[in-house]
């Protein structure tokens, strides 16, 4: 048999968990045709053969929580996940920009990347179906594989708009219908972000209705919880409980528990999962190695101040201020009170995009208020109604002790909740969390190499199949014969993150090839421009 690529020498690490060996993997045309001990297989058989001598060699990581959406219309080459060893990106936390229609009018989310993507608005307003954006995706070129969810919160939005309040029947109809068309154009589920609006807006019984129709098509309720600090009991408590209803699988987005004293919290969640398990419900969980996590200013404030679409304009107003500021000073208890978890120095808004506002860029909420002569709550409000964007910002409310816990827990998968950047065009637009570049290579460089907190084994297999397996993907996530041609060769003496916080736009260093679907796209850790990136579809794909 002749191959296209014969990768020969390396410790195979086959994404099952099974300890390394030596080996040769071969490739032809997609897919893998042999997984060989070594010496077993003629050089003279391959067309190109790579020597692996003294790298590792495994499965494609898989990116089970991506922001790439709209980086990967700016550029499909996704560098900075493609040199972490990325070659499927899974997206759609709480938003996906198809299907447009219903009551949604906007077609982009007001973000930093908006006018890298901005061509892309007429083409958005014809996605009528949500296999349309895979289809457009396609035409444009990907260089890894993508996938999503159902955004949940386009999904209420696109039936009842911005508007709180249970849905009528009429509009429980649509969302069902809706729900139903994106399963069989190949959503992997539906994903709920329960801290945003008009996610927020929703009750339990909402939810199961919505994961019945996922759980009809075989696919995934996943979700950002109501509660990730004060009230994380019934948060994952609630993420159970649809799953129980509904009978349908659940993933929890990047479990933690956020602030200083919910710390202690985190081996109950822990035990509460465990025991959820036990008892025959199919919850898993994933996470990012990092102790601060990042999301909009605007989540200092109620998420009730965003309804009706009316969060700039409500900036603006003198009583609705009122009444979100004494909200924001005194937290009823039924929203996440960031500013209270992370503590005012705790908070670094980044995403600014105006110039009279870049002098607060890398500032924590502290500073800015002092520079402003404002309390913090009247700086957060001018600047958001100044921007009319969330403006991203960092959180620092993690504990690395718990990170090290959660790592260890089987049922642990790995994502970046971030997009795919190239720093020559994304350093301009400001700082990012340092995830973006650096999730994967982190796990591998500090806490399996420097720490042996857990085997490479394990961490690749949480990067690789036991997220293939969540998602249904069942021909990729492992070195086997037969398996889709998503390959990885590091350096595991030197593989590691190279951003930080204060420097976040530097590609991660140790990933030396990477193919996808069997072409070559990373080579001597040069990206080579292709991309072969395809649509992978979730169970109830038609």
């Amino acid at each position: 048999m002749h191959f296209d690529t014969l990768i020969r020498g390396g410790k195979v690490v086959d994404g099952s968990g099974n300890p390394w060996f030596y080996g040769d993997v071969a490739i032809a045309d997609d897919r893998i045709q042999a997984v060989a001990p070594p010496g077993l297989i003629d050089p003279s058989q391959a067309h190109t053969v790579v020597d692996a001598t003294g790298m590792v060699v495994c499965p494609g990581f898989i990116d089970i929580l991506s922001h790439s959406i709209l980086p990967l219309m700016a550029d499909g080459r996704s560098l900075s996940k493609i040199t972490q060893g990325v070659t499927t990106e899974i997206m759609g936390e709480g938003w996906t920009p198809a299907p447009f229609g219903g009551q949604i009018t906007e077609p982009l989310k007001h973000t930093i990347f908006y006018q890298k993507v901005a061509g892309w608005e007429e083409k958005i307003r014809t996605w009528t179906r949500f296999r349309d954006w895979f289809d457009a995706m396609m035409e444009h070129g990907v260089s890894p594989n993508i996938g999503s969810f159902l955004g949940g919160g386009t999904l209420r939005r696109y039936a009842k708009g911005m508007a709180m309040g249970p849905p009528t029947d009429e509009e429980m109809a649509t969302m069902r219908r809706v729900m139903a068309q994106a399963m069989e154009d190949g959503a992997m589920g539906v994903s709920m972000a329960l801290i945003y609006p008009p996610s927020a807006y929703t009750t339990t019984d909402e939810l199961v209705e919505i994961a019945r129709v996922v759980a009809e098509h075989h696919g995934v309720y996943i979700t950002h919880v109501r509660s990730e600090a004060d009230a994380i009991f019934e948060g994952i408590g609630e993420a159970i409980e649809i799953g129980r209803r509904a009978n349908v699988p659940v993933e929890i987005y990047h479990l933690k528990a956020a602030g200083k004293r919910n710390w202690p919290k985190l081996s109950k969640v822990i035990e509460m999962i465990h025991q959820a398990r036990e008892e025959g419900v199919d919850v898993t969980a994933d996470l990012y190695p990092y102790t601060a996590a990042g999301t909009g200013l605007a989540s200092v404030l109620p998420p009730w101040a965003a309804a009706d679409d009316k969060l700039y304009e409500n900036m603006r107003d003198p009583e609705m201020r009122a009444k979100i500021k004494a909200e924001a000073l005194n937290p009823s208890g039924d929203w996440e009170p960031m500013v209270e978890l992370a503590g005012l120095d705790g908070v670094m808004p980044i995403g600014f995009h105006k110039p009279e506002n870049q002098q607060y860029v890398g500032k924590r909420l502290s500073e800015i208020a002092e520079m402003r002569g404002q309390d913090w709550v009247d700086a957060v409000m001018d600047l958001l109604a100044s921007e009319e964007q969330v403006i991203s910002t960092i959180y620092y409310l993690i504990d690395e002790d718990n990170l090290r816990l959660e790592l260890q827990q089987p049922w642990i998968s790995v994502g970046t909740d971030a997009g795919g950047f190239d720093p020559a065009w994304a350093e301009p637009l400001g700082p990012y969390h340092p995830r973006a570049y650096g999730t994967f290579t982190r796990i591998l460089g500090k806490y399996v190499r420097e720490e042996k907190l857990i085997p490479l084994e394990d961490a690749i297999r949480k990067m690789s199949a036991a997220p293939a397996n969540r998602l249904g993907l069942r021909d990729r996530g492992q070195l086997r014969r037969g398996f889709l041609a998503d390959v990885v060769i590091f350096d595991p003496e030197t593989v590691a993150d190279r951003a930080t916080f204060e420097r976040p736009h530097q590609l991660s260093v140790g990933v030396r090839d990477v193919w996808v679907n069997g072409v070559r796209v990373l080579e001597n850790g040069v990206h080579t421009g292709l991309k072969p990136g395809r649509v992978v579809r979730g169970p109830g794909a038609k």
